[in-house]
């Protein structure tokens, strides 16, 4: 028997085969390659430095600091004439990255459900979550972001704006929506409550970790978790002197005032990433949960654990191994289909680059920085995945 083999037997992991030696002639063509794909790379950059040299153009990153004279759309952050190229791409970097976290958290909750229907015995439930997967999966997702934001502009008039409970207004202006009166505040407190939540996160990676070791709960770890989400934010809030005034939308003349506005374009870019991503990630779900074989249901049906914690302690944990790498190719897949925001006048950092671009001429560099944004948003998702894979795999496996 084989040293590899005796661990095995013996429960232990098994180690990874040792890495072959390069041969000298397996080492000269990979020197090889590398020299060729570092001459074309810089014959493409001597031959766009001339092709821009003989039209009398300049290259370079200083453009950024030059003063735009362009206007934007309306989305959370604004940008007016007169400032900086930087602060416009900056506008947009922040536009994309806003409605990119919302349309993951709702694509992600919405997905779930629809999976959790899919397999329900329920006809009517399962009926319908495969109808909303069959119909959200085979239309392009263009179409689908150009109807809604059909649908909402062609919402009544301010005047004759639908209402919920004199609160909350939905027009062709878009949904305007109460807001608190400081929203800084509020903003800095809800970064403060992520930050503790990541913590709290942390200390039950660790609690669960000395359950595995030593088999003794932590009792109060439910409190300590809530303790750390909410201190920091009220501690935030109480600082900045606890602002509680709240703004309501009213209307006046042709357009409501006050409140918080969400316009058509952010809400077709919205429904659109949520929804047809929600679909995909609805059979994502599906397919790791019937991943766990039926023994694990009846085993735990056996020893008397209620369906809740079946699912908690042992589905979950199970089907979430087969769930996070095509989820996040999914995240990343919405990420970079925010770009369709284009097609409705949304000012998202690709709408904003080609604005840029026109204006300053500066094709190469801006385009070279609108791609290396996304791919480090990309690739910040996937770290992020890998991370839950880690966290989520068998104890004394390699991957």
């Amino acid at each position: 028997m084989s040293i590899l083999k005796k661990r095995a037997t013996a429960g232990g992991a098994v180690p990874p085969p040792p890495r072959r030696r390069l041969s000298p002639k397996a080492v000269f063509w990979q020197a090889a390659l590398l020299v060729v794909l570092a001459t074309i790379a810089t014959w493409l950059v001597m031959n766009a430095r001339a092709a821009l040299d003989a039209r009398g153009m300049t290259s370079g990153l200083g453009f950024l600091f030059d003063k735009a004279q362009f206007s934007l759309g309306e989305a959370f952050f604004h940008f007016r004439p007169g400032e900086t190229y930087l602060t416009a791409f900056a506008v947009g970097l922040g536009n994309t990255v806003m409605v990119s976290v919302v349309s993951i958290i709702t694509a992600s909750l919405l997905g779930t459900l629809v999976g959790l229907a899919r397999l329900s015995r329920n006809g009517l439930a399962s009926g319908l979550a495969q109808a909303y997967v069959y119909a959200f999966r085979n239309t392009p997702q263009l179409v689908q972001i150009v109807f809604w934001y059909s649908f909402f502009t062609l919402l009544p008039h301010a005047r004759n704006s639908w209402s919920i409970g004199e609160l909350i207004f939905a027009s062709n202006r878009g949904v305007s929506l109460p807001a608190p009166e400081n929203g800084a505040v509020f903003a800095e407190a809800a970064a403060a409550g992520f930050l503790g939540f990541l913590v709290a996160w942390g200390v039950s990676i660790l609690a669960e970790r000395r359950r595995r070791r030593t088999g003794l709960r932590w009792k109060p770890l439910r409190a300590v978790q809530i303790a750390l989400i909410l201190a920091p934010a009220l501690v935030v809030w109480a600082a900045a002197g606890a602002p509680a005034e709240w703004s309501v939308p009213v209307l006046k003349g042709f357009n409501f005032k006050g409140g918080a506005t969400l316009s058509p374009e952010f809400l077709a870019i919205y429904f659109g990433l949520s929804f047809y991503i929600a679909a995909y990630i609805a059979e994502i779900v599906r397919a790791g949960i019937g991943s766990v074989d039926f023994g694990q249901f009846e085993a735990a049906n056996t020893i008397g654990l209620s369906k809740s914690d079946i699912y908690r302690r042992i589905v979950a944990p199970q089907a979430l191994r087969v769930i996070i790498p095509p989820l996040a190719a999914q995240y990343v897949s919405l990420l970079k289909n925010s770009s369709l925001g284009v097609a409705i006048g949304y000012p998202d950092l690709f709408s904003i680059s080609n604005t840029m671009l026109t204006y300053s001429g500066r094709t190469i560099e801006v385009l070279c920085i609108m791609a290396a944004v996304y791919l480090v948003m990309a690739l910040a998702i996937g770290a992020a995945s890998n991370a839950a894979n880690r966290y989520f795999a068998i104890p004394g496996r390699t991957s």
